[in-house]
């Protein structure tokens, strides 16, 4: 027996994939009651589903460094890599449904298909959706203040009559260098996957009847095919640009079926590749789209916004993927699968590209936001559909409360913001002013902090060492020594001046290190952008490595990084170490002749995240020591502005260099910060936001593996303490944390008086130094449930 249902909430979100999962998880956490209606029977796709696997996120390969989101996707992420190491792409699947039903705000309606909408009398709102769940023959409306259509292809607010664009916009139409001249109804395909396994013993594999000869084909030609790869190894199998993507879905779901299967077959029986013990595990069914409506907000989003790194005073979420656009033929294209290219850095989304500029209160994040053909070529990956997820929740919550608009609330996106902020969403370059932080303007101390940029073992920060010294003198273990067959660099912070920087390194004969300093043209990013100066420092051949001294005398403005770039001599190596404080990195200048940065597609020339690669070295940099002492890890820090890398690495840091063995066991020590407030209060809630490491790539569902499950840099046993106010205020246990392996920790506390408040940290996930991003302090309990996570 069918039925009927009608449910109220203030935000029903449309769509279950990342976006739509963290435009509800947000919303709930604000205390809205959300709907969250998908068509799937499980979160972030399905078993047959490829949607799910290109969580390929806002870091460029790596090369990017503190690219990784924060939030409730670096949330998932983090999780993700603590419970499912070897990126299981069904086990995701349960990621995502954990964290959603731990919010008791959540009604989830999954196998829920919306195809019906009811707008107001003047067609300028939304007021409610209607579907069919078939598995328990039950028609649903759902009727609510604010809407989320987080469909990817667009369909709700299509049927609301919201303005979109589909296909190709002309060059003209937004100044877009990768525009065709004239506008087309051109997309991006459609893509599905498969996995293989090893048996460990002979499996043979007969063709089906629709399996394609894909030797008739140009595929061998012009695609990589290899035994072992999986899942997103197979982007490429795509197809359907050139077709309507929804109208004709069942036809490219068969043609890329066809040549999954052909693809097998070659691997099997063309005698080419040593595939006797391989079998198919799983074949996906439906086709994961890259492109189909985008509607037209306030602002529309594109290619020079994102490759000039336009900073918007409504930023809310943001991107860091290529430009990555693909021939419209797919896997039978003579050229390379796609395009890609790169800004400097991250780039910002603003607010008015995640509203309809027809609906007041129609949200929109994923690939149908307001963007470009171009632009969304970046934009739609889908842990920068997760970012836009978490601000559109987020947003959710003060159009509700305040009664506002979408476009209201982007008239007073500071609000917004700042409310993103408190919860350490994604929002790049936006600086923290939380009226309700009751430790702002608090004195701050610590146990200890790093004073200087110094990498190696124990350096004295009063070292003074001069020209020619030997490597004892630095006492640093030196892993390795790596040749300068390549222009090297290292990405340093600089607070407030960088005097002289000595580097450590080996000469087979006298000759001269030429080194230059540059900085990295935005605050996001870490190439060498802009020249400061160069400098030529003569190297004595000797048995043992030297020291050598480069003077730079520089003072930015205010707090950065700075690049400094060692140019190619192949009469020196470089000194390598594992130990140095958070915040550097070594970046290696890729050779014309060198291997592309993806083997399946050409670079596109003139790219600094492609010519300068890190992912080779994470882990290791020069052994090196800059001066004077620097306030980059001050306890102060922890106060400051940004809570994540942005122009240095805002955080506090304990000492790696105070003079003496500091053995941390399985990052076990005793560090502390402590802030007394300009005056007592009533304290209930404090929030912590400990360093992660977002430089660390954790997207093991997109064929890349990181090989800890917690983050090293992650606090995991800690204590908070709170003083009494009065005299003679004693210090009392506030809260507990043990086995931590998140980065925003949320403690509600009985109500206590109190003039200063302490984290005491007795364990790290292995680093042999405590940081913390930021701690906050309010009068009002959070009112988020418990974590999900167990």
């Amino acid at each position: 027996m069918t039925s009927q249902i009608t449910q109220t909430s203030d935000l029903v979100v449309i769509g279950g994939g990342l976006a739509g999962c963290c435009a509800a998880i947000a919303a709930a956490r604000q205390g809205l009651s959300v709907s969250l209606v998908t068509n799937r029977p499980v979160l972030g796709g399905n078993s047959s589903s490829e949607v799910r696997v290109w969580v390929v996120g806002a870091t460029a390969h790596g090369t990017q460094r503190f690219a990784r989101e924060t939030g409730i996707m670096g949330e998932l992420f983090l999780e993700n890599q603590y419970r499912n190491p070897e990126g299981n792409v069904i086990y995701w699947d349960q990621v995502l449904l954990d964290a959603v039903r731990a919010e008791p705000g959540i009604s989830l309606h999954l196998n829920t298909d919306v195809h019906e909408v009811r707008t107001s009398a003047d067609g300028t709102r939304i007021e409610s959706v209607s579907g069919w769940a078939m598995q328990t023959e039950t028609w649903y409306t759902f009727t609510g203040s604010v809407f989320a259509d987080c469909t990817g292809d667009g369909l709700v607010g299509a049927l609301a009559g919201a303005s979109y664009m589909l296909g190709r916009e002309g060059a003209e139409d937004f100044s877009e260098e990768w525009a065709p001249p004239v506008a087309d109804r051109q997309l991006l395909g459609s893509s599905m996957f498969f996995y293989s396994k090893d048996t460990g013993k002979p499996q043979k594999f007969v063709a089906p009847n629709c399996a394609v000869n894909i030797e008739d084909t140009p595929i061998p030609r012009n695609r990589i095919i290899r035994t072992g790869d999986n899942g997103c190894h197979y982007w490429w199998i795509e197809w359907g640009g050139h077709l309507d993507i929804v109208g004709d879905a069942d036809r490219i779901r068969a043609e890329l079926e066809s040549v999954i299967y052909g693809v097998w077959d070659y691997i099997k029986n063309s005698g080419n590749f040593d595939a006797d013990t391989l079998t198919l595990e799983w074949v996906g069914t439906i086709p994961g789209r890259r492109e189909y409506r985008r509607f037209v907000g306030d602002h529309v989003l594109t290619q020079n916004d994102l490759m000039e790194q336009v900073e918007f005073d409504d930023a809310v979420a943001y991107g860091g993927w290529s430009i990555d656009l693909h021939p419209v033929e797919g896997m039978y294209a003579s050229d390379p699968g796609a395009r890609q290219r790169y800004s400097d850095g991250p780039y910002q989304i603003p607010f008015r590209s995640l509203y309809s500029k027809d609906l007041s209160n129609m949200l929109m994040a994923g690939r149908d936001i307001s963007a470009t053909h171009v632009a969304e070529g970046s934009a739609r990956v889908m842990a920068t559909c997760a970012t836009q997820g978490e601000a559109v929740g987020t947003a959710a919550s003060l159009m509700v409360r305040q009664n506002l608009t979408a476009r209201q609330l982007a008239a007073r996106a500071g609000d917004l913001q700042q409310l993103l902020l408190r919860e350490d969403a994604s929002v790049l370059g936006v600086a923290r002013q939380d009226p309700g932080d009751l430790l702002a303007g608090a004195t701050v101390r610590a146990s200890s902090w790093q004073r200087q940029v110094a990498t190696g073992s124990f350096l004295p920060p009063a070292a003074d060492l001069p020209q020619g010294a030997r490597p004892s003198h630095l006492g640093a273990p030196v892993l390795a020594s790596m040749p300068m067959d390549h222009d090297l660099a290292v990405v340093l912070p600089v607070d407030p001046r960088l005097d002289r920087v000595d580097l450590l390194v080996d000469a087979d004969a006298p000759t001269e290190l030429e080194a230059e300093l540059w900085t990295t043209g935005k605050p996001q990013n870490y190439v060498p952008k802009d020249l400061v100066r160069t400098v030529s420092v003569q190297v004595p051949h000797a048995a043992d490595a030297v020291t050598v001294s480069i003077d730079l005398d520089w003072q930015p403005e205010e707090p950065a990084n700075a690049v400094l770039v060692l140019r190619r001599n192949p009469h020196l190596a470089v000194a390598l170490t594992d130990r140095y404080p958070y915040g550097l990195m070594l970046l290696e200048r890729r050779g014309e002749d060198g291997p592309a940065f993806d083997a399946r597609i050409p670079d596109e020339p003139g790219q600094l995240l492609t010519t300068w690669v890190a992912r080779d070295h994470r882990g290791t940099v020069p052994v090196l020591a800059a001066y004077p002492a620097t306030a980059a890890w001050a306890p102060e820090r922890a106060l400051d502005a940004y809570q994540r890398p942005y122009g240095g690495p805002h955080m506090w840091v304990s000492a790696l260099d105070d003079g003496a063995a500091r053995p941390c066991p399985d990052g076990e020590l005793e560090e502390w910060i402590e802030l007394e407030m300009v005056q007592p209060r009533t304290v209930v809630s404090i929030r912590l936001v400990f360093n992660d490491d977002v430089d660390a790539d954790l997207i093991n569902l997109h064929h890349h593996s990181t090989d800890w499950e917690v983050a090293p840099t992650l606090v995991r046993d800690y204590r908070l303490e709170g003083r009494m106010a009065g005299p003679g205020g004693q210090w009392v246990t506030l809260a507990r944390g043990e086995n931590n392996r998140h980065r925003h920790a949320i403690h509600d506390v009985a109500p206590l008086v109190l003039d200063a408040v302490r984290l005491v940290v007795t364990r790290t996930g292995g680093a042999p130094f405590a940081s913390l991003s930021a701690i906050k302090a309010y009068e009002a309990p959070s009112g988020r449930a418990p974590r999900p996570w167990r």
